[in-house]
Protein backbone atom coordinates (compact mmCIF):
# COMPACT_ATOMS: atom_id res chain seq x y z
CA UNK A 1 0.00 0.00 0.00
CA UNK A 2 2.57 2.64 1.11
CA UNK A 3 5.01 1.67 -1.81
CA UNK A 4 2.18 2.17 -4.27
CA UNK A 5 1.67 5.22 -2.90
CA UNK A 6 5.24 6.53 -2.81
CA UNK A 7 5.35 5.28 -6.68
CA UNK A 8 2.22 7.11 -7.17
CA UNK A 9 3.47 10.09 -6.02
CA UNK A 10 6.42 10.01 -7.67
CA UNK A 11 4.83 9.61 -10.86
CA UNK A 12 2.67 12.57 -10.23
CA UNK A 13 5.72 14.89 -9.13
CA UNK A 14 7.31 14.01 -12.80
CA UNK A 15 4.29 15.29 -14.03
CA UNK A 16 4.11 18.21 -12.36
CA UNK A 17 7.04 19.34 -13.20
CA UNK A 18 6.47 19.15 -16.53
CA UNK A 19 3.17 22.24 -16.26
CA UNK A 20 4.44 26.03 -17.47
CA UNK A 21 3.13 28.64 -15.60
CA UNK A 22 1.17 29.42 -19.07
CA UNK A 23 -1.04 26.35 -19.14
CA UNK A 24 -2.78 27.22 -15.23
CA UNK A 25 -6.03 28.17 -16.90
CA UNK A 26 -6.11 25.19 -19.20
CA UNK A 27 -8.47 23.07 -19.66
CA UNK A 28 -8.73 19.66 -17.60
CA UNK A 29 -10.47 16.42 -18.68
CA UNK A 30 -12.42 17.64 -15.14
CA UNK A 31 -14.36 20.25 -17.19
CA UNK A 32 -15.42 21.69 -14.11
CA UNK A 33 -11.36 22.70 -12.94
CA UNK A 34 -8.84 24.34 -14.95
CA UNK A 35 -4.94 23.21 -14.58
CA UNK A 36 -4.71 25.52 -11.01
CA UNK A 37 -7.62 24.25 -9.70
CA UNK A 38 -7.28 20.85 -10.71
CA UNK A 39 -3.36 21.28 -8.93
CA UNK A 40 -5.39 22.55 -5.61
CA UNK A 41 -7.64 19.99 -5.62
CA UNK A 42 -4.93 17.74 -5.50
CA UNK A 43 -2.86 19.25 -3.24
CA UNK A 44 -5.67 19.54 -1.12
CA UNK A 45 -6.38 15.95 -1.22
CA UNK A 46 -2.94 14.81 -0.20
CA UNK A 47 -2.65 17.16 2.53
CA UNK A 48 -5.71 16.64 4.09
CA UNK A 49 -5.41 12.26 4.47
CA UNK A 50 -1.65 13.30 5.84
CA UNK A 51 -3.85 15.72 8.50
CA UNK A 52 -6.37 12.56 8.84
CA UNK A 53 -3.62 9.94 8.66
CA UNK A 54 -1.39 12.28 11.91
CA UNK A 55 -4.90 12.41 13.70
CA UNK A 56 -5.25 16.61 13.40
CA UNK A 57 -7.34 18.89 11.50
CA UNK A 58 -6.13 19.94 7.52
CA UNK A 59 -4.91 23.20 6.77
CA UNK A 60 -5.53 24.93 3.74
CA UNK A 61 -3.07 24.58 1.11
CA UNK A 62 -2.38 28.11 -1.03
CA UNK A 63 -0.07 27.04 -4.26
CA UNK A 64 3.13 27.90 -4.61
CA UNK A 65 3.32 29.02 -8.47
CA UNK A 66 6.99 29.40 -8.66
CA UNK A 67 7.78 25.81 -7.38
CA UNK A 68 4.50 23.40 -7.89
CA UNK A 69 7.09 21.14 -7.91
CA UNK A 70 8.88 21.41 -5.27
CA UNK A 71 5.73 21.95 -3.34
CA UNK A 72 4.23 19.08 -4.12
CA UNK A 73 7.64 17.21 -3.14
CA UNK A 74 7.49 18.41 0.03
CA UNK A 75 3.70 17.42 0.57
CA UNK A 76 4.44 14.11 -0.59
CA UNK A 77 7.33 13.49 1.89
CA UNK A 78 5.49 14.59 4.74
CA UNK A 79 3.11 11.98 3.71
CA UNK A 80 4.89 9.68 3.43
CA UNK A 81 6.48 9.35 6.34
CA UNK A 82 3.20 10.11 8.66
CA UNK A 83 1.75 7.10 6.61
CA UNK A 84 4.72 4.80 7.62
CA UNK A 85 4.31 5.69 11.38
CA UNK A 86 3.17 2.61 13.23
CA UNK A 87 -0.75 1.73 13.95
CA UNK A 88 -1.50 4.15 11.39
CA UNK A 89 -3.09 2.11 8.49
CA UNK A 90 -4.85 -0.19 11.12
CA UNK A 91 -6.43 3.07 13.03
CA UNK A 92 -9.89 3.73 12.40
CA UNK A 93 -9.82 7.76 10.78
CA UNK A 94 -12.22 10.03 8.93
CA UNK A 95 -10.33 11.98 5.67
CA UNK A 96 -13.67 12.93 4.38
CA UNK A 97 -15.95 9.66 3.25
CA UNK A 98 -16.23 8.70 6.73
CA UNK A 99 -14.73 6.19 9.06
CA UNK A 100 -12.44 4.01 7.95
CA UNK A 101 -8.88 2.26 8.61
CA UNK A 102 -6.24 4.24 7.06
CA UNK A 103 -5.08 1.67 4.53
CA UNK A 104 -8.36 2.40 3.29
CA UNK A 105 -7.72 6.10 2.98
CA UNK A 106 -4.10 5.14 2.03
CA UNK A 107 -5.82 3.44 -1.41
CA UNK A 108 -7.92 5.70 -1.70
CA UNK A 109 -5.03 8.28 -1.88
CA UNK A 110 -3.10 6.33 -4.31
CA UNK A 111 -6.61 6.46 -6.49
CA UNK A 112 -7.66 9.90 -6.51
CA UNK A 113 -3.50 11.02 -7.18
CA UNK A 114 -3.26 8.88 -10.20
CA UNK A 115 -5.97 9.39 -11.38
CA UNK A 116 -5.58 13.54 -11.34
CA UNK A 117 -1.56 12.47 -12.97
CA UNK A 118 -3.52 11.42 -15.56
CA UNK A 119 -5.69 14.63 -15.96
CA UNK A 120 -3.02 16.73 -15.75
CA UNK A 121 -0.73 14.89 -17.75
CA UNK A 122 -3.33 15.09 -20.50
CA UNK A 123 -4.21 18.93 -19.72
CA UNK A 124 -0.58 19.89 -20.31
CA UNK A 125 0.15 17.78 -23.30
CA UNK A 126 2.75 15.11 -21.61
CA UNK A 127 2.67 11.75 -22.46
CA UNK A 128 -0.39 10.21 -20.49
CA UNK A 129 0.35 6.75 -20.51
CA UNK A 130 0.33 5.59 -16.56
CA UNK A 131 2.90 2.46 -15.05
CA UNK A 132 1.43 -0.68 -16.29
CA UNK A 133 1.92 -2.36 -12.63
CA UNK A 134 0.78 0.71 -10.81
CA UNK A 135 -2.38 1.19 -13.42
CA UNK A 136 -2.71 -2.76 -12.56
CA UNK A 137 -2.94 -1.91 -8.97
CA UNK A 138 -5.33 0.46 -9.11
CA UNK A 139 -7.58 -1.00 -10.98
CA UNK A 140 -7.32 -3.35 -8.32
CA UNK A 141 -8.59 -0.55 -5.59
CA UNK A 142 -11.32 0.28 -8.24
CA UNK A 143 -12.66 -2.71 -8.60
CA UNK A 144 -13.12 -3.11 -4.65
CA UNK A 145 -13.66 0.60 -3.46
CA UNK A 146 -15.34 1.95 -6.49
CA UNK A 147 -19.21 0.61 -5.85
CA UNK A 148 -22.40 1.62 -7.02
CA UNK A 149 -22.93 3.96 -4.14
CA UNK A 150 -19.50 5.13 -3.83
CA UNK A 151 -20.11 6.29 -8.24
CA UNK A 152 -22.66 8.54 -7.02
CA UNK A 153 -20.97 10.37 -4.26
CA UNK A 154 -18.00 11.01 -5.92
CA UNK A 155 -19.32 11.55 -9.79
CA UNK A 156 -18.21 9.03 -11.69
CA UNK A 157 -20.64 6.97 -14.39
CA UNK A 158 -21.18 3.39 -14.13
CA UNK A 159 -18.26 0.54 -15.42
CA UNK A 160 -17.95 -0.25 -18.79
CA UNK A 161 -17.03 -3.59 -20.01
CA UNK A 162 -14.87 -5.23 -20.47
CA UNK A 163 -13.27 -4.64 -16.79
CA UNK A 164 -9.58 -5.05 -18.22
CA UNK A 165 -9.72 -2.11 -20.27
CA UNK A 166 -7.79 1.14 -19.56
CA UNK A 167 -8.31 2.60 -15.70
CA UNK A 168 -9.65 5.49 -17.02
CA UNK A 169 -12.27 3.23 -19.21
CA UNK A 170 -13.06 1.77 -15.93
CA UNK A 171 -13.47 4.99 -13.79
CA UNK A 172 -15.32 7.05 -16.35
CA UNK A 173 -15.91 10.18 -14.56
CA UNK A 174 -18.91 12.31 -16.06
CA UNK A 175 -17.67 15.18 -18.24
CA UNK A 176 -14.14 13.69 -17.98
CA UNK A 177 -13.20 13.10 -21.33
CA UNK A 178 -9.35 14.30 -22.64
CA UNK A 179 -11.39 14.35 -26.21
CA UNK A 180 -13.93 16.87 -25.31
CA UNK A 181 -11.79 19.51 -23.06
CA UNK A 182 -14.77 22.30 -22.43
CA UNK A 183 -13.65 25.77 -20.96
CA UNK A 184 -13.06 25.52 -17.57
CA UNK A 185 -14.58 27.13 -15.01
CA UNK A 186 -12.94 29.77 -12.74
CA UNK A 187 -10.39 28.60 -10.37
CA UNK A 188 -11.92 27.87 -6.55
CA UNK A 189 -10.10 28.17 -3.04
CA UNK A 190 -8.39 24.74 -1.61
CA UNK A 191 -10.82 24.73 1.30
CA UNK A 192 -13.95 25.05 -1.18
CA UNK A 193 -12.88 21.28 -2.76
CA UNK A 194 -13.88 18.54 -0.68
CA UNK A 195 -11.57 16.77 0.93
CA UNK A 196 -11.55 13.11 -1.80
CA UNK A 197 -12.37 13.06 -5.12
Amino acid sequence: TIDALSQTFDHLHHVVKGVSADQLTAATPCREWDVRALLDHTFSVVGGLTAAAAGREPSPILLDEGDLAGQFRALADESLTTWQAPGVLDREMNGGAGPMPGAAYASINTLDTLVHAWDLACATGQDAALPAALAQHVLGICQQVVTPEARQFAGFDPAIDPPEQRLRLLLRPRQRDARELGPPRVHQRAEEHPAVG
